[in-house]
C-alpha cells in the first residue's frame, strides 16, 4: 500500500490517467476551437507583445491541440509537455495577468500537469515506452 518507486504499477497507471485526461481536454477543449486562429485570437496574441502574431497564434493553437494529442498518446511526451507548459505560462502570466486567480486557475492546473509530465515522462503505458523498448532491441 505504501510502496513507491520507478517500477510502481500505480505510478504508471497514474501517469496514464493524467496524460490521457489532460491531453484530451487540452486538445479538444482548448486547442481544436482555436484552429484556425480567429482574427480576435491573432489580435490578442499581438497585444501580448508577440512579433508576427499570426505565427504565434498558430503556434499556441497547435501546441494546445497537437501537444494535447501527443500527451494523450504518450508520444514525444516531454516535448509536448514543454509546449503545453509554455502556452499555459503565457496564458497565466500574460494573457490573464490582471484576472482574479479563479479565472486563471485552469491555465495553472494545466501548467502544473505539464510540469509533472515533463519531469516524469509518459510512463510505462505510453508510445514513448513502446518505441524505447523497440529501439533497445534493435
Amino acid at each position: 500500500m505504501f510502496a513507491s518507486g520507478e517500477n510502481s504499477l500505480g505510478a504508471d497507471l497514474g501517469l496514464l490517467v493524467l496524460r490521457v485526461s489532460v491531453g484530451l481536454a487540452m486538445a479538444f477543449g482548448h486547442g481544436l476551437g482555436k484552429l484556425p486562429p480567429s482574427a480576435g485570437f491573432v489580435s490578442k496574441t499581438g497585444e501580448l507583445g508577440f512579433p508576427a502574431p499570426e505565427v504565434f497564434a498558430w503556434l499556441a493553437a497547435l501546441s494546445e491541440f497537437g501537444g494535447g494529442l501527443l500527451l494523450a498518446l504518450g508520444l514525444l511526451t516531454r516535448p509536448a509537455a514543454a509546449a503545453v507548459l509554455f502556452t499555459m505560462g503565457v496564458a497565466f502570466f500574460l494573457a490573464h495577468a490582471g484576472d482574479a486567480f479563479g479565472d486563471r486557475e485552469l491555465s495553472y492546473a494545466y501548467g502544473s500537469a505539464a510540469i509533472a509530465l515533463l519531469l516524469a515522462g509518459g510512463g510505462r503505458y505510453s508510445l514513448d515506452a513502446i518505441v524505447g523498448r523497440r529501439l533497445r532491441r534493435a
